[in-house]
C-alpha cells in the first residue's frame, strides 16, 4: 500500500471506499460456485441488492426478533411490491382501460405520467389494453419491487426514534 494521507473537517461525512465494483463481483461469483458445489453459505449483509442476487431465502430481523423470512422475490411481493409501470399516453384514455385488467392493482397519475401497479404479466397486458384502445405508451418504464422496496415496507420505525443520535 502507497504511504496515503489526507484530512478530514470537522463534521464532514467522509467515505473511502469496503471493495471495488470488479472485486464486489469476483466475491459474489466465488460465493455462488461454493453454493453450487453443495456448501450451504450463510451471508450477513446490509447490502439488500447483494442479498437479493446472493440468496435463495433472506431472514429479516428487526431488534432481535424475526420479521419475514421468504426469497427475496417473495418478500418483494408480500410487502405489496410487483411491478410499477410509468409512461405517457399518446393520447388520452379512460382509466378503465386498465383497471378492468386483473394483473392492474392500482392507476395513478403524475402529471401527464401514468403510473400503473400489478402483479404477473403486468407489462404484456397494459399494452395489449393500450393497443386495443389505439394509445401508444411513451417513455415506458418498468421497476420491479426489490427487496430494498420489501425491508423499508416491512421494518417501518417511526422517523424520530431512526435519527436518535
Amino acid at each position: 500500500m502507497q504511504d496515503v494521507s489526507f484530512s478530514v473537517g470537522r463534521g464532514e461525512i467522509f467515505g473511502i471506499t469496503g471493495l471495488d465494483p470488479q472485486a464486489r463481483r469476483e466475491t459474489w461469483e466465488l460465493i455462488e460456485h461454493v453454493r453450487d458445489r453443495g456448501v450451504t453459505v450463510i451471508l450477513v449483509t446490509h447490502y439488500m441488492e447483494e442479498a437479493e442476487r446472493l440468496c435463495d431465502r433472506v431472514l429479516l430481523i428487526d431488534r432481535g426478533t424475526v420479521t419475514a423470512l421468504d426469497t427475496p422475490a417473495g418478500l418483494a411481493q408480500s410487502a405489496g411490491g410487483g411491478t410499477h409501470l410509468r409512461f405517457v399516453p399518446s393520447i388520452p384514455f379512460a382509466d378503465q382501460v386498465l383497471t378492468t385488467l386483473p394483473e392492474v392493482t392500482e392507476v395513478g397519475h403524475e402529471g401527464q405520467r401514468i403510473r400503473v401497479t400489478g402483479t404477473g404479466d403486468l407489462v404484456s397486458a397494459v399494452i395489449r389494453a393500450l393497443e386495443g384502445a389505439g394509445v401508444q405508451a411513451q417513455a415506458l418504464q418498468v421497476e420491479n419491487a426489490s427487496l430494498d422496496d420489501a425491508y423499508v415496507r416491512l421494518i417501518h420505525h417511526d422517523r424520530e426514534e431512526a435519527v436518535r443520535p
